[in-house]
């Protein structure tokens, strides 16, 4: 494969004035391209994050530590009491379908000083549920977080720790920084950091359907789950959002694509028709998901 298949979204990216950092293309048997605009360095990935935290419940679930209907608070019993009423019936799967039932979405910022005295999951369990658990799509990074903690009551490591010897190690992503919440568990919403490159390696692990080589990473089952286990999206006008929401991963308007997304323009593009993924970064205050419509134009026209 040519690198100058991304010659024509380089020039796209330059002229609308996108703000891509750097693109890289794979196609399964084919190898893989990459174009830079800046220089290549691990930059946040903001909620590209959250996909990451969708693989360690996989594999989680996998080894038998816990189910998707699993209730959340099962899992942190001092809270009981405070909890909210119907906080109980919030269920793993939940909390990956961004159907907690909250009123807002918490922890949207690393600035919110005002609940550093408190623990995270306490601000999580008393927060009012505005409709039943399991009923109504609202984005909300307490959903991921909790997910993240989920993942450490059940295996007494913090996310990033029990993810390195079962997913970063094996795919060679060396020492990841992954930001922690006041109380030191990491943010699983928001908080890593990696390259262009090594974001990649999400999207062609979720092509190959949790396989890595000759190691299978994540049960396949989870992976088609993630995918096409799909609520309905409210709250947004871009199609590229409103196309249905799996396991912390976005539906695309292009058929059978999903992406990891994060904020500014960072994707992992999984297109299974074409046995390809395409991962942006970037930095786009204005609508990052032009760049996804670059993509289709520039990039996915030239993959038939």
């Amino acid at each position: 494969m040519n690198a100058e298949i991304l010659d024509t979204f380089a020039a796209a990216a330059r002229g609308k004035q996108l703000g891509v950092y750097g693109i890289h293309l794979y196609r399964e048997g084919t190898g893989s391209v990459a174009r830079r605009m800046r220089s290549d360095e691990r930059i946040h990935l903001f909620s590209g994050s959250k996909a990451f935290t969708s693989m360690a419940v996989g594999i989680a679930v996998g080894d038998g530590r816990l189910s998707l209907n699993d209730s959340v608070l099962s899992f942190f019993p001092r809270y009981r009491e405070l909890a909210a009423d119907g906080a109980e019936n919030i269920t793993v799967k939940d909390l990956l379908q961004m159907r907690a039932g909250h009123a807002q979405s918490l922890f949207t910022t690393f600035e919110e000083s005002h609940e550093r005295s408190r623990d995270w999951a306490e601000v999580f369990f008393t927060a009012p549920q505005a409709h039943p658990a399991g009923t109504s799509f609202l984005y909300d990074n307490g959903c991921t977080y909790m997910l993240s903690r989920v993942v450490e009551a059940v295996s007494g490591e913090v996310l990033r720790d029990y993810l390195m010897p079962r997913l970063f190690e094996p795919m060679d992503i060396f020492n990841p920084q992954w930001h922690t919440c006041p109380g030191g568990h990491s943010m699983g919403a928001i908080g890593l950091y990696l390259t262009t490159e090594e974001f990649s390696r999400l999207g062609i692990l979720l092509l190959q359907e949790g396989r890595w080589g000759e190691r299978q990473i994540v049960p396949a089952d989870y992976i088609r789950l993630a995918a096409g286990d799909l609520v309905t999206v409210e709250g947004f006008d871009d199609p590229e959002n409103n196309q249905g929401y799996g396991y912390q991963l976005w539906r695309c308007t292009v058929e059978g694509a999903f992406r990891a997304d994060g904020k500014y323009g960072q994707y992992s593009i999984v297109l299974p028709d074409r046995r390809s993924v395409v991962t942006v970064m970037a930095h786009n205050e204005r609508n990052a998901n032009d760049i996804l419509r670059a993509v289709w134009s520039e990039v996915l026209t030239r993959l038939d």
